[in-house]
């Protein structure tokens, strides 16, 4: 019994160093994939983001729901296309889109950390103008031929972002929870990818980390091991080299647009890990891959 004691108390001391380097300052999390659907790793993202509150670092949650939005879609019998990984949005799957993420989605993890002890407030993009968007112009390219231009509907690309919203609700001692759709000037809605818009939230914010939960322990090399620490240009490299491919390549761009603009450190967790959050911010060793300038 003593010795398990010592050993919290042990874990406590390896966390102090770091609950001091991170007092007062910004993390975003962009939350997603497995720890966004299983019952008890939500509760446990929603207890270690309350926590997180209550030692006096500041979080902004940006969420995904592609599988939720997927299933409303089927339920109404919408049909549903990808291009590249990107879900074709029209009228009435943006409908969709948007009431799957900033209704229910975005309240359901709101309701967890405030159940959790947390003080959050659920935002879509288009509330306080928080997301400026525009349409996101996408390009196939083709051998000795112009690029194939493919109309994808609706999708957009961040084009500013409103922090002093943000920041006002930080100052208020809330948890921004962020729907990842935004407002274009004529007032039209785009459906953005969450990746991206916890990139641009987190270089606004110029905040001391980004960190993106995925359903992968982090980046792998091309033997299947764990990258525990990219800088900017290794990044560059894997994906020059193809050592990463698929849907990590997006997640590394994320993050180093997010470095250029500011973010000390971004980082690629396993969101499958109960407390993955935790254990990447106060231990030593880390649990996923951190990519830094």
């Amino acid at each position: 019994m003593t010795k398990e004691l010592i050993a919290k108390a042990e874990i406590l001391l390896e966390a102090l160093p770091y609950l001091r380097r991170f007092q007062g300052q910004t993390l975003v999390v962009k939350y997603g994939g497995a720890a966004q659907q299983d019952l008890e790793l939500k509760a446990g993202f929603a207890q270690d983001v309350a926590l997180l509150q209550h030692l006096g670092i500041n979080v902004v949650v940006v969420h995904g729901g592609g599988p939720q939005i997927g299933q409303y879609l089927k339920e109404l019998n919408i049909p549903t296309r990808f291009v590249e990984g990107l879900r074709v949005t029209d009228a009435p799957t943006m409908d969709v889109v948007e009431m799957v993420l900033a209704g229910k989605i975005n309240k359901e993890i709101v309701n967890l950390i405030n159940t959790a002890g947390g003080r959050a407030v659920g935002l879509s993009g288009k509330d306080g103008n928080l997301l400026q968007a525009q349409k996101m112009e996408f390009y196939r390219p083709k051998a000795d031929e112009p690029p194939e231009i493919i109309d994808i509907g609706l999708v957009g690309e961040v084009t500013a972002v409103n922090v002093d919203l943000i920041r006002t609700l930080q100052a208020q001692h809330f948890i921004p929870v962020i729907a990842p759709v935004g407002a274009g000037e004529q007032g039209e809605t785009y459906n953005i990818n969450a990746d991206t818009v916890a990139g641009a939230v987190a270089g606004a914010l110029n905040a001391a980390k980004l960190i993106l939960l995925t359903d992968v322990p982090g980046v792998l090399d091309g033997q299947g091991q764990l990258v525990s620490s990219l800088t900017r240009r290794q990044a560059v490299t894997m994906m020059e080299e193809g050592a990463v491919s698929g849907g990590m390549i997006p997640k590394l761009m994320c993050c180093l647009e997010a470095l250029e603009e500011g973010v000390a450190k971004a980082h690629i967790l396993d969101g499958r890990l109960p407390h993955a959050v935790l254990l990447e911010i106060f231990t030593d060793t880390g649990i996923g891959t951190e990519i830094v300038g």
